[in-house]
């Protein structure tokens, strides 16, 4: 079988997969939205900004926005504690200036390997408004963010601060 059969083959399609616990949630993300997992650090606050932006965290020599999903969604903001991590995520490239936006977890995410007859889509459980879709992976309840809704909140709040 030539490569390109197998990557398309049904039988095995696998996305490799973060489940990243933020809280009273686990978020499902491709390994390839997530730039990185670092340590929480230095939180620089930034004037005028919506309670959900949490300040811009820096790395790899740039300033990130630092989101919280909780805040975003309506919920109450979470605690920095000694799991907490900072989720670096990909983000679209609708914006040239906007390479990344990150999240802060509240531990470390999983691995998961996801295939398609091990994940559903679950209609009857809590959608908030940054999920793409709330799924059960093995028997997990997650939520599928929306990375661009995330990027577009962000960039329409960027303009009063």
């Amino acid at each position: 079988m030539r490569a390109q059969q197998y990557i398309e083959s049904d039988s095995h399609q696998e996305i490799a997969s973060l489940l990243i616990p933020i809280v009273d949630k686990l978020l499902l993300m491709p390994n390839v939205t997530v730039a990185e997992i670092v340590p929480v650090a230095q939180i620089l606050p930034v004037a005028n900004s919506p309670e959900w932006l949490l300040g811009d965290f820096p790395w790899r020599e740039r300033n990130i926005p630092l989101m919280s999903y909780e805040l975003l969604n309506g919920h109450a903001k979470p605690t920095i504690n000694s799991r907490s991590r900072i989720a670096v995520l990909n983000t679209s490239g609708k914006d040239e200036d906007l390479g990344f936006i990150a999240i802060l977890t509240q531990g470390l995410p999983r691995l998961a390997r996801v295939t398609p007859d091990e994940i559903a889509e679950t209609k009857d459980a809590p959608h908030d408004t940054y999920d793409d879709m709330a799924v059960s992976w093995s028997g997990e309840l997650a939520a599928i963010p929306s990375i661009v809704r995330m990027e577009q909140a962000y960039l329409k709040a960027r303009h009063n601060f």
